[in-house]
């Protein structure tokens, strides 16, 4: 059984984590880009701990949040969590979004943090959490693309994030499926540095029209910039998160 260790995301709530199952930068950047109106039904697919399930409830508080999860270490993880979190208007499901489990056309918004390597690129991890993570082994971007059309309703909003390398793979998908991209961030470590993750977003039904917006930069001279400070939000940065 591995290791769990409670990560506050602020000093109420947080999530439990093992060193299998737990949250990055780009969850981070993920949850903030892609943050729900207070009136909208939205899901995260591929929840895995939970995390932009859950910080969407503190930060929007949206009608109702899904989170849907294959792995069932992850799913535990995620249910455990909810429960001391106290939080309602957040359903979890252990399944697969390849299956639809949510009705068609139901949902305002979805996020996914998708594997970035396809099936075949580069060297697998022995791990299978950690593979099925990375790799396009239980989800590619077309398959994520067509159970994202299949779920959102007319204007609904897909929003994913990437690696830049495959920003082609991500368009080309989207559109086969009807979901036209229109918002797109790049993400850089430093002013200078080559971009490391792209953050986009599309619309099912939506016209044609493309905005790249301004670099978000994660540090500078100083540390992390304040645009990134304000990401990160109330997540404890801090030594305190507590072992459980």
């Amino acid at each position: 059984m591995a290791t769990e260790k409670w990560e506050r995301l602020n000093n109420e709530h947080g999530l439990y984590v093992t060193k299998e199952h737990g949250f990055s930068t780009d969850t981070l950047l993920l949850a903030d880009f892609s943050m729900p109106k207070k009136a909208e039904i939205c899901a995260d697919f591929g929840t895995g701990a939970g995390a932009i399930a859950f910080i969407w409830k503190m930060r929007a508080n949206p009608k109702m949040i899904y989170g849907i999860e294959l792995q069932e270490n992850a799913f535990m993880l995620a249910a455990k969590s909810l429960v001391r979190n106290g939080f309602d208007g957040v359903e979890l499901i252990h399944g697969d979004v390849r299956e639809r489990p949510l009705p068609n056309e139901s949902l305002d918004l979805i996020a996914c943090n998708p594997p970035y390597k396809a099936k075949t690129a580069g060297l697998k991890n022995p791990s299978e959490a950690k593979r099925l993570a990375r790799h396009e082994e239980s989800l590619t971007i077309d398959e994520l693309a067509e159970a994202a059309a299949y779920a959102l309703k007319f204007g609904g909003r897909l929003c994913l994030c990437q690696r830049p390398e495959r920003m082609a793979d991500v368009i080309v998908a989207l559109r086969k499926n009807r979901i036209e991209p229109k918002r797109l961030r790049l993400v850089q470590q430093r002013a200078g540095s080559k971009p490391m993750l792209a953050l986009i977003e599309g619309r099912k039904g939506g016209g044609s029209g493309l905005v790249a917006e301004p670099t978000l930069i994660i540090e500078d001279e100083n540390g992390y910039t304040s645009e990134m400070k304000a990401v990160y939000g109330d997540y404890y940065l801090g030594d305190g998160n507590e072992g459980d």
